[in-house]
């Protein structure tokens, strides 16, 4: 357990998932720095959805699209597209980050614009109980 911090990078698909979130849950635990990039990202809301909110079986609809608890969920206007070529959302993409915020701190700066490569992301369905059960989402898109 001797470690300064924690990064999981991002990646597709299932392979090393299970492992990821057990990395993550260690970091929380732990209270060791962490750093989620893209799926490493995901990953974390999966973990604290599980082992903090007891939402068993919580996932990614791209990983389990059965699972009882979408936490990351495909893009609203992905749900329909059955040919996926060309529909990952690409480019920059606007973040507003919370002043109170390791990443504003990082950044200097309240607007950010990053790029993105994919078709899943947070479902703000569980906004309200993830953030109420203590998980900080400091960066989020405008719209």
């Amino acid at each position: 357990g001797d470690c300064d911090g924690i990064l999981v990078p991002g990646g597709f698909g299932d392979r090393g998932i299970e492992g990821k979130i057990e990395a993550i849950r260690f970091a929380r635990e732990n209270k060791k720095p962490f750093l989620g990039i893209c799926l490493g990202m995901q990953c974390s809301v999966i973990e604290f959805a599980r082992n903090v909110l007891g939402y068993e079986g919580a996932n990614s609809a791209e990983i389990d699209c059965e699972t009882k608890y979408p936490v990351i969920d495909i893009l609203p206007d992905q749900k329909d597209v059955e040919d996926l070529g060309g529909t990952m959302r690409l480019g920059l993409y606007p973040c507003k980050l919370d002043e109170n915020s390791t990443a504003y701190n990082v950044y200097n700066d309240k607007l950010i614009y990053e790029r993105h490569r994919h078709r899943y992301e947070f479902n703000n369905e569980y906004r309200k109980v993830i953030k109420e059960a203590g998980l900080d989402i400091t960066g989020t898109s405008p719209d």
